[in-house]
């Protein structure tokens, strides 16, 4: 055997040893983007029994797979790739991985060292080519560290990506030709696993707080008369989402519960209060009912009418974030904690009294008020809007499933419309970084996850932005409905300044693009139906949800009529705060 071939052949044993090790410590889901540099890799790992591996052709769609996969499962993804631009296609999905603590483990192929700096095909610079995002980058030693340096490699991975504030771990291997071993078998390779090596058990969220920071933390809950619980977005947990709540029932606080933050559904809705948005804009009970004490739970509230109304009171906030972020942008901070959110609420449970039941009643009584009317308004509303689509989504959805929210618009008008008194569906969003890149792709990676029914509900430029994603329905056989909001372009814009900018503002910020989305569909193999009314979308989700294969549910909307129905059914709901019993 040449020393080539015997150096190829001990590369394979260290790379059969890293992904041995990545199963053993409970990695589950690959995704695979093809390439000739990354053989060695795909090889392994598609042949490691206890690993799942999703091809894909485009690796920009397959590392928002493994976003929305990620979050789907909980645990971490691995995504390969080749070497060269290959990578960069990752960097979108890695950025909205660091904001949004997901844990992904980046894997790409690379030229080996004498071949960089030469003009070699398909070589880039890729030591730290995302720059600070990852938690780790290392690049690994080939093959000469030997098989026990890359299951070592795979714990620390899992480990980093994992632990307290979940992320990123960039790994660049690189390769040296020949990429297959000739006149061996890959079967005479053994799949070793290091039991010793396995990772340790690591609690979820960062340490319980000291007794003494509980403990002052008590005291000026206990000193304030109208305090607030805000729950920002996140996938939090049944523990965490059933600690908040007890904390609340038990003081009679209020809690304004994002979209996203898996509060708004039973059994926590006589806690909740969903339609904040109307109460502040009453200016009557914005005034009556400002608080006295704000604290936060997880990330920034998506509502910015909530975030301003908040800023302007100069309302200090204590925030309660275990991902370990900085997350105070107004900088009303007082202080934030990187601590457990369960272990935060039933400490605080323990220690204080029950505040004025007349206060949360008062929120309570607004709040129904204003979801009877908004409720009224968008039912009596025969006009197809995003709100609207809200409003009957939830009706055919059981406990078991995933709603996928693109970012922009939709976001907003579920914020508006999505009520708290249905099934607790689990709402999953990327607000790492808040962008509308491989949102097709993330919501068909949460749909592989463990086959709850999933439906992704995003705006046309989302959907335009990553129509390639959609080649994984049909290669991997993913089921999932995907809901387009057509308002023929950027509809979010219309929310802003720049839309007193005339002609300029449609040809630059709208963008119009007049486009059918049933072509799509038919290219991509995917069933499609553009509604009319309705009785339509009603019929097209319940088929959807009751058959295989994923299906594009387009939903047109006239951009100005959209933002009216939805801001015709805030005043609707911030009038009827002013007759109920909650304003004196």
């Amino acid at each position: 055997m040449t020393d080539s071939a015997s150096g190829t052949v001990e590369m394979y044993r260290c790379l059969q040893a890293f992904a041995a090790q990545l199963a053993a410590v409970g990695v589950r889901d690959v995704c695979i983007a093809p390439g000739a540099r990354s053989t060695p890799l795909t090889v392994t790992l598609a042949r490691q029994p206890g690993l799942r591996c999703w091809s894909h052709i485009d690796e920009r769609s397959a590392s928002f797979f493994a976003v929305g996969l990620a979050k789907s499962t909980r645990r971490a993804v691995a995504i390969v790739c080749t070497s060269g631009t290959a990578a960069a296609n990752f960097y979108p999905a890695v950025i909205e991985a660091a904001h949004g603590a997901v844990p992904l483990i980046v894997l790409t192929a690379d030229r080996p060292h004498e071949l960089r700096d030469r003009e070699a095909g398909q070589t880039i610079d890729q030591i730290k080519l995302f720059g600070d995002y990852p938690k780790l980058f290392v690049e690994v030693g080939m093959p000469e560290c030997g098989a026990t340096y890359f299951r070592q490699l795979a714990v620390r991975a899992v480990q980093e990506s994992t632990s307290a504030t979940a992320g990123v771990v960039h790994l660049n291997f690189p390769l040296r030709e020949p990429l297959i071993p000739t006149g061996f078998s890959l079967q005479d390779i053994p799949t070793e696993v290091d039991q010793t090596a396995t990772m340790r058990t690591i609690q979820k969220g960062a340490a319980a707080p000291r007794t003494s920071d509980l403990d002052r933390l008590a005291a000026d809950l206990d000193d304030c008369s109208r305090p607030l619980i805000l729950c920002g977005p996140g996938d939090h947990d049944a523990d965490d989402l059933a600690a908040v709540y007890a904390l609340a029932r038990h003081a009679h606080i209020p809690i304004l519960a994002d979209a996203t933050s898996q509060l708004r559904a039973k059994p926590y809705d006589d806690q909740v209060v969903d339609t904040y948005e109307a109460l502040v804009a009453n200016d009557i009970f914005a005034e009556q009912y400002s608080p006295d004490f704000v604290l936060r739970f997880g990330g920034i509230p998506t509502c910015k009418p909530l975030r301003l109304w908040l800023d302007a009171l100069g309302m200090p906030q204590v925030v309660v974030d275990p991902r370990g972020f900085w997350n105070d942008p107004s900088m009303t901070g007082r202080e934030i904690w990187h601590t457990s959110i369960a272990t935060t609420s039933e400490g605080l449970t323990e220690r204080i009294g029950q505040s004025d039941q007349g206060w949360s009643e008062a929120w309570f009584s607004a709040d129904r008020s204003a979801r009877t009317a908004l409720i009224d308004d968008l039912l009596r509303d025969p006009t197809l809007s995003g709100a609207g689509v809200w409003q009957r989504l939830r009706a055919h959805l059981d406990a078991n499933a995933i709603v996928y929210v693109g970012n922009s618009l939709p976001i907003r008008q579920m914020e508006v419309a999505w009520g708290s008194d249905g099934p607790p569906v689990r709402v999953l969003c990327n607000r790492g970084a808040n962008g509308i890149d491989g949102m097709v792709s993330s919501i068909l990676g949460a749909a592989a996850g463990d086959g709850s029914p999933v439906v992704g509900v995003l705006g046309d430029l989302s959907f335009y932005h990553d129509m390639n994603g959609l080649l994984a329905a049909r290669r991997l056989g993913v089921n999932a409905t995907i809901i387009v909001l057509n308002n023929d372009g950027g509809g979010i814009f219309s929310l802003l300044p720049q839309a007193q900018l005339g002609p300029v503002f449609d040809e630059f910020f709208t963008t119009s693009h007049g486009m059918d989305f049933r072509h799509t569909a038919a290219l991509y193999g995917c069933g499609h139906r553009r509604i009319a009314s309705w009785s339509e979308f009603d019929d097209s989700v319940r088929e959807s949800l009751s058959r295989p294969g994923t299906d594009i549910i387009e939903v047109p909307l006239d951009r100005d009529q959209d933002l009216a129905a939805t801001r015709k059914a805030l005043r609707e709901a911030s009038a009827a705060v002013t007759t109920s019993k909650s304003i004196a």
